[in-house]
Order: C-alpha cells, then structure tokens, then sequence
C-alpha cells in the first residue's frame, strides 16, 4: 500500500511539474515573440485574416427530417420551401428557419445565366448541392433532377437519383411528370430515396406546353392533372409540388391527396409553399413572376454598395486606416532603420 501511495505521490508532482515547465516555456516564448499577458493580448480577442472556420450548425433548432413534414401535414401547419444553389443561400435557408430547401434545377438560369432549366447537367447539380449542405444543416434537402437524367428509363432514373444522396449528399430527390412517371417513383422509393413529384406547369417540358403557361384552366386539363397527382401519391412520393395551376384546381387536388401539396403560383390552399430564392429577393434581372411575391430588391441594394467600393477606392477613401494591420512600434523602428540602410547601401 505505501509502495502505492509513494507512486502515486509521484506521478502527482511529476505531472505538477511538467505543467510548470510548459507555462514557463510558454511564457518564455511569448516573451520572445514581445506578447505580454497572451490570454488579455489582442491576438487572442482580434481575428488577423479573413479565412477562418465558419460554424453553421445550430443549436436551437432540430433536424428536419421527412417525418417533421409528415407531423406538419397532419398538423396542418403550412410547409415553408425555399431554394438555395451555393453555400451562402443554403445559410439564408438554415438561419431564417425554413423546414425544406430545394436545391432547386432553376439555379442554371438565376445563379448560371442559362435561358432555361434544359441545359443543366447532372455534374452542375451535384457540384450545387455540395456546396448548400456546407450552409443549410437543419432543413430537409431536396435536389432536383435534372433534364434528361431520368426520363430515358427507370435504371438511369434510379443511379442518378443515388448519387443525389451519394455525392450531392441529398436526402431526397424531385422530378417532374404525371402518371408516366409512375414505375420510375416507384423504383427510387423501394430503396428508401424519398420522392417529391411536380405537375402543373414542368418547366422542363416547356417546348411542349408552348412555354410557361398556367396548368389546369380547362375541365379536361384539370381532371388529367388531379389523376396525375394521385399516381404520384400511388407510386410513392411524400409530397408533389403544383406548379401555375388555378386556385381552385390546386385546392381541390390538396383535399383529393393524403401527402402535402406544395404550392408555387396555386394560391392560399394547399398545404405549403415554396420560392426560389432570387425571385423572391429581387436579385433575378430578367423577369418577375406573377406568382411571387417580392421581399426585397437586392438587386438595388448590391449594386449600389458595389458602385459605392468603387468611388471610394477611386477616392482615396477605402481602405481607412481601421481596415488596416498595425505594426508595434519598436518593430517599425526597426524596419525604418532597415530601409535607410538599405538606401545607403543602393546609394554607394
């Protein structure tokens, strides 16, 4: 037992002093490098550089999973979606709360300049998606298949659908169509990849509907898009989006259907909504849909801030001396000297 409390005792103070050893060269070190008090320094309260970790998680607000929109849907608690096609819009998603945010096809004409969805390719999504998971970590993240990667059958639908959730790190997918897409839904949900389905107006067939035209005006087209919706719901999907479609169509269809209905351009009845991002923020120049409603002009706000950077460095103004690094003073000194001597030198 002494042989014991003798080691111990050891090991104790043997780890005391290593501690004390570490402060006093950390203290000598500091002293070197002319920092005093370091835990009171301003390298410890000042960031020096602009790259630095970003924590985008946060705390307060649960995960979103497929049963949180399941329990919203039989809450009847209005669904919030929104898009997001980098990291910086998928943390506007994840800080504002919304439940859903769709990576969606439409980033290739508001965040790449093409004219339409068509042109987007597998890659490009997958490239988009990575990048929104980095901001959004709360919301259900859907990513939006694009033209071609899942029409020319079932097989193909089916491994694009899983490198969604493989390499865009998705846990969902969304495509367009009706009833025709009813054996490809249900290949990619009987291996567990929850489908989000759309009808109305599918801007990806946009050369057949004769472009974006509103969805479900006449009685034929009304009852083709209410048995479209019900074959989605047959085939799998955990929620269809109905896109331009009448008021009354898209309420109706919302009653008909035991999933939520997300609404874009369907009026006030059914059971969520969803925007993309730069429509909604007014950062889109090209056109606004009657459909959104605008909640702010970014447009206006960005371009005016770019335009003021520009006068001030033309100026004079920017960069003030607050935007830039100090030098102590003793070092100063020592570069001063430093020039000057190398001025003599050039001189001889």
């Amino acid at each position: 037992m002494s042989l014991l409390l003798i080691s111990f005792s050891f090991t104790i103070k043997s780890t005391s002093i290593m501690k004390n050893f570490v402060f006093l060269f950390q203290q000598k070190l500091l002293s070197t490098l002319r920092i005093r008090n370091f835990h009171q320094s301003n390298y410890c309260r000042k960031r020096f550089y602009s790259s630095r970790r970003v924590e985008t998680s946060n705390p307060n607000r649960a995960k979103v999973t497929i049963n949180t929109i399941q329990n919203l849907y039989k809450n009847k608690e209005p669904i919030t979606v929104l898009t997001a096609h980098d990291y910086p819009t998928g943390l506007f998603v994840e800080k504002a709360g919304i439940e859903v945010c769709l990576v969606g096809d439409s980033l290739g004409m508001v965040a790449l300049g093409y004219q339409n969805t068509s042109p987007i390719t597998m890659e490009e999504m997958l490239h988009h998606c990575r990048a929104v998971t980095r901001g959004a970590k709360s919301p259900f993240l859907i990513g939006d298949m694009p033209f071609g990667s899942y029409e020319t059958s079932s097989t193909d639908a089916l491994k694009n659908a899983i490198r969604f959730i493989k390499e865009g790190n998705m846990e969902g997918v969304k495509l367009e169509g009706g009833s025709e897409m009813f054996e490809t839904i249900q290949k990619i949900t009987r291996v567990g990849i929850p489908v989000m389905g759309h009808v109305g107006l599918t801007p990806q067939r946009q050369y057949s509907l004769g472009g974006y035209r509103i969805q479900g005006k006449t009685a034929d087209s009304a009852k083709k898009l209410i048995k479209d919706a019900k074959a989605l719901q047959e085939a799998g999907c955990f929620a269809i989006v109905l896109e331009a479609v009448s008021e009354p169509i898209a309420t109706y269809t919302t009653k008909m259907l035991h999933i939520p209905t997300i609404g874009i351009g369907a009026g006030a009845g059914t059971d969520g909504q969803v925007l993309v991002q730069q429509d909604m923020l007014g950062i889109f120049d090209r056109f606004m849909p009657r459909f959104c409603k605008q909640y702010a002009n970014l447009d206006k706000i960005v371009t005016d801030a770019i335009k003021t950077y520009r006068e001030e460095v033309k100026s004079g103004i920017f960069p003030a001396k607050e935007h830039s690094y100090p030098m102590e003073k003793g070092e100063y000194e020592k570069f001063l000297q430093f020039i000057n001597e190398n001025e003599k030198r050039s001189n001889k």
